[in-house]
C-alpha cells in the first residue's frame, strides 16, 4: 500500500491514546477503534508510522501489529487466549532435558534450572522434568498456578506474552521476561540453548540463521512492547 498521509500525531480520545494520520484516527484491521493507554507506547507506534517510506510495510511496524492483535484478537476471546498460553506450562521447554552429551546436560541444568526454581518461588508452580521428549504429566496445582499467572495479564500484555511463549516454547521463560526477572537476551540464549549447541558441533546453516534472526526480532519487540505498555 502506498503511503497516503503526511502528518502523524498522538491524540487523546474517549477510548485512550490514538494515532491520527492527517487528522484521521487509525483503526485496526477489523475496523475497531485503535487506542492504547501508554503515552510512550502511543508515541513509539506513531514513530513507526512516521518512518514509513513511499510504501507502507507492515513488517516494519511490530508494535502496531501487537496492539492490533490485542484489540482485534485477544480482547474478544481473552479466556481462550489465557487457556492456550497457560497450556504451554504442560509442555514447557525447560522440562525436557537431554541425556547426553554431558556438557549439554550441564548447560541445560545451569541455564534452565534457575527459572524452574523461580517459577516455583514466584508463582507456586513446581514443574517436573524428564529426559527425552516423551510427555511428562505436570501437577495440576502447578498448572493452575501458571494459569493464574497468565490470567494476571491484561489484553495488551497477553498479546506480547503470546509471542514470547510461542517463539520460545517456554511459558516459564516468558513469564520471567514479563515480570522483569529475566532480560530478553538471556531468555533468548536459554531458549536457543539446544540449537546453539548443535551449531557449535556441526556449523551454521544460513537459512536457519536467517529464520532465527527473524524470530529474535519478534521476541525483542514483544519484550519492548510489554515495557512500553507498562510505562504510563
Amino acid at each position: 500500500m502506498k503511503r497516503f498521509y503526511k502528518q502523524v500525531a498522538v491524540v487523546s480520545q474517549a477510548e485512550g491514546l490514538c494515532i491520527a494520520l492527517d487528522g484521521r484516527p487509525v483503526r485496526t484491521p477489523k475496523k475497531a477503534a485503535f487506542a492504547v493507554r501508554s503515552k510512550v507506547l502511543a508515541e513509539a507506534i506513531a514513530e513507526e508510522w512516521r518512518q514509513q517510506g513511499e510504501t507502507i510495510t507492515p513488517e516494519t511496524m511490530p508494535l502496531l501489529r501487537l496492539a492490533n492483535t490485542a484489540i482485534d484478537m485477544v480482547s474478544g476471546q481473552r479466556g481462550a487466549v489465557v487457556d492456550n498460553l497457560a497450556g504451554f506450562g504442560g509442555t514447557d521447554l525447560l522440562c525436557y532435558r537431554a541425556s547426553e552429551p554431558e556438557d549439554l546436560v550441564q548447560r541445560q541444568e545451569q541455564l534452565w534450572l534457575p527459572w524452574l526454581t523461580w517459577a516455583a518461588a514466584r508463582h507456586g508452580a513446581t514443574l517436573a522434568t524428564t529426559v527425552g521428549i516423551r510427555h511428562i504429566a505436570q501437577d495440576a496445582a502447578a498448572l493452575a498456578a501458571l494459569h493464574k499467572a497468565v490470567d494476571g495479564h491484561d489484553v495488551m500484555e497477553l498479546a506480547g506474552l503470546n509471542d514470547l511463549v510461542t517463539i520460545t516454547g517456554s511459558l516459564v521463560l516468558a513469564l520471567a521476561v514479563s515480570a522483569g526477572a529475566l532480560d530478553a537476551v538471556a531468555a533468548w540464549s536459554a531458549a536457543r540453548l539446544d540449537h546453539d549447541y548443535q551449531v557449535e558441533r556441526w556449523g551454521r546453516d544460513a537459512e536457519a540463521e536467517a529464520h532465527a534472526a527473524g524470530l529474535w526480532g519478534e521476541f525483542e519487540q514483544a519484550t519492548r512492547f510489554l515495557e512500553l505498555h507498562r510505562t504510563i
